[in-house]
């Protein structure tokens, strides 16, 4: 026997819909490429992203294409992943931060026919364009009078090719499970892997994303999304914020503390998410110039392990709760996120951050377990290492192109190449990459507590553990880090401070110091790198 509900497809243009409908005069801010701050509203946004629709079907492309975008959180950005779903194409962010050969391996490789481009970009895709067989059409994102001569394909600026629109469209009908975008993984490890989105995904995750112990948004909030929406989907902001009604405010190119002040005080922002390197700079700032936040309710941080020093800095200096969350691309994005359970409720002080310092627990619709390398369950006892699988809705069940199958298992566990422990009440802990874990001894170090440990030192910026030879145990830990502006802390300081924290034969051997830590295009310590220059490294008494 069936259910006698009605079939209603999951599909995304339904969230914008929603958004016009109940809340049509709700802003959308955003900080122009051009630089002046520029206003709209979602009833503005569904109209001009049917005439986005309106266009793509008048210039050719059919549902499956993959239409690139290479661009800032603006709204434009916006009305064009919804102008592209809503006739069943894929949007396919490109993260700039990439080389450009990656780019251009990923555009290949996704087959991309078009491209929507923000002046900032231009320059880059340039370079890349003329070894992109597939690409015949680039919109940019602005209007005529800005728009430079460029040696690019079929140019067309955005404002200008709009205006050839009426908006007397109606989003196309398919399958909730038809592709809505995609995005590809960084390259860590070989060549970066295509994730492919269903409309039926981005939905369910827009709907996790928004839950009260995930990221609890209303439509009361306003939300800065300062993560890229290349970042997959921003996190799923660009969905949920539809969906709820919230005001939302883009940074579009400016990430530096000043600017993102700038928003959070101007607009009243109540709600921010983006990597700790962000939110670093704009501590900074406050810091520099004795500012507050007193609009300013939530933050979610992840990206990368969210050290302990930063938690406390925003909840006890400036009355801002953190949420420390984890996900992946491969994941919608979010995976976990730390908010307190009943039993944690009432916790205060280091024993509150020494919870909040864990990614957190699954919403409903994620599944979690770890594993040994035997694919052994692992017990949730909160000491445990073991490797990190994960299943649900809205994670992948297989790469763009068949690449990676082996990280994939036939129950539809994805074996995300984390290695973590679970406590007793359901709360996940990254302790590392599988292929960043030192290992001294047949014994696992944890690379990401030792820097979370680290960088509290008053006079650290920033620091990373990697595992380097030793003749006796394999690998030790050595700790490289960056001192703050006028600082500078002796190595014995450093290990002093860390003393007493972690078992002893987890302290790093050494300590050296560097003027910058580098990063992936998705803001990540490059610990790769980080071997790499230091592959010849000599430990004290080696």
């Amino acid at each position: 026997m069936l259910g006698l509900m009605q079939e209603w497809p999951l599909n995304c243009h339904k969230l914008i819909d929603h958004a016009a409908r109940q809340y049509p005069d709700r802003e959308i801010v955003s900080r122009s490429i051009e630089g002046p701050i520029v206003r709209t509203n979602y009833a503005e946004l569904r109209q001009r992203s049917l005439k986005v629709s309106q266009l793509l079907r008048r210039d050719g492309y059919r549902r499956g294409d993959r239409i690139a975008t290479l661009a800032w959180n603006t709204a434009r950005h916006i009305e064009t992943w919804y102008g592209i779903m809503g006739i069943g194409a894929v949007y396919h962010t490109l993260n700039p931060r990439l080389f450009p050969e990656q780019i251009a391996w990923i555009m290949n490789h996704a087959e991309d026919r078009g491209v929507f481009v923000d002046l900032t970009f231009l320059p880059l895709l340039e370079k890349i364009a003329p070894s992109v067989g597939s690409l015949r059409q680039v919109i940019v994102l602005a209007d005529a009078k800005n728009v430079p001569d460029v040696n690019l394909p079929n140019v067309v600026a955005y404002e200008e090719w709009l205006a050839a629109a009426d908006g007397d469209f109606a989003w196309e009908t398919f399958d909730e499970n038809t592709a809505a975008g995609m995005c590809y993984t960084s390259g860590t490890t070989g060549e970066p892997k295509g994730v492919v989105y269903s409309h039926r995904s981005n939905v369910l995750h827009a709907m996790l994303a928004a839950l009260p112990d995930s990221m609890g948004i209303s439509s009361r909030d306003v939300v800065l999304p300062v993560v890229p929406m290349f970042h997959a989907n921003a996190w799923g902001l660009a969905h949920s914020c539809p969906m709820l009604g919230a005001k939302l405010v883009m940074p579009g190119a400016r990430m530096d503390g000043p600017s993102i002040y700038e928003l959070l005080d101007t607009e009243k922002v109540t709600f921010t998410a983006a990597v700790p390197t962000v939110w670093l700079m704009l501590l900074q700032h406050l810091e520099e110039t004795g500012k507050t936040l007193p609009h300013l309710r939530k933050v979610v941080i992840g990206g990368s392990a969210c050290p302990r020093s930063m938690i406390r800095k925003f909840q006890d200096n400036y009355g801002v709760d953190v949420v420390h969350a984890w996900g992946m691309t491969e994941m919608s994005p979010l995976g976990t996120l730390c908010t307190m359970k009943p039993q944690h409720a009432e916790t205060e002080g280091d024993e509150r951050l020494d919870i909040q310092q864990k990614q957190g627990f699954t919403p409903f619709g994620v599944e979690m377990k770890i594993t040994d390398d035997d694919n052994r369950e692992l017990p949730w006892d909160g000491s445990t290492f073991g490797r990190l699988k994960v299943r649900g809705p809205a994670v992948a069940r297989s790469y763009y192109g068949g690449t990676g199958a082996e990280q994939f298992d036939e129950d539809g566990w994805f074996d995300t190449g984390d290695v973590a422990h679970i406590d007793h009440s359901g709360y996940m802990q990254i302790t590392d990459r599988a292929k960043d874990v030192v290992k001294s001894g047949g014994e696992w170090i944890s690379t990401i507590e030792l820097e979370n440990l680290a960088v509290g030192h008053p006079a650290l910026a920033e620091a990373a553990v990697i595992g380097v030879s030793h003749p006796k145990w394999g690998e030790r830990p050595l700790l490289v880090a960056v001192c703050k502006p006028g600082k500078e802390p002796d190595k014995s300081d450093i290990l002093r401070f860390m003393e007493g924290r972690v078992a002893k034969w987890w302290l790093p051997d050494d300590v050296a110091f560097v003027d910058e830590i580098p990063h992936t295009a998705t803001g990540k310590i490059q610990k790769s790198r980080l071997r790499e220059l230091f592959r010849d490294y000599r430990l004290p008494g080696d």
